[in-house]
């Protein structure tokens, strides 16, 4: 009986061999990768911009509309306000000018949450939070 398909060829090479062949172009493609990424990272090494100190509040008060301190107060212009006035003291939401605060590395998200809950219902739909890089 004859065979209808030759055997495949294998040039005299093992298993092992041509496998080994067949690995060698996707260790380069990574090799090259891996290259251009260092490459690239090297090239857009560019420093951040310098962020406004928000631990420093008296300085941040020029900046911000709002500021909320290490035990949680919220001031407007120097004078502590609660819940009920707060909105009645911030300049009227602007949808092209967002409401800035500031707020003191050690106040809690909780606190944050529910200053951010207070000025949604006043309006306010866009906030910029001033913070400043760990360090």
């Amino acid at each position: 009986m004859t065979h209808l398909v030759p055997p495949p060829s294998t040039s005299g090479k093992t298993l092992m061999e041509r496998v080994e062949d067949a690995l060698l172009p996707l260790v380069n493609l990574v090799f090259l990768l891996l290259m251009f990424f260092i490459v690239a990272g090297q090239i857009a090494d560019e420093p951040l911009p310098e962020l406004p100190g928000a631990s420093n509040l008296s300085e941040q008060s020029a900046h911000a509309d709002l500021l909320v301190t290490a035990s949680g107060d919220w001031q407007v212009t120097g004078e502590i306000l609660g819940s009920e006035n707060l909105i009645h003291r911030l300049p009227p939401p602007d949808p092209d000018r967002p409401l800035k605060i500031a707020a003191a590395e050690s106040v809690a998200m909780a606190d944050l949450e529910t200053l951010f809950r207070v000025l949604e219902k006043g309006g306010y739909t866009d906030l910029v939070l001033l913070t400043e890089p760990a360090s």
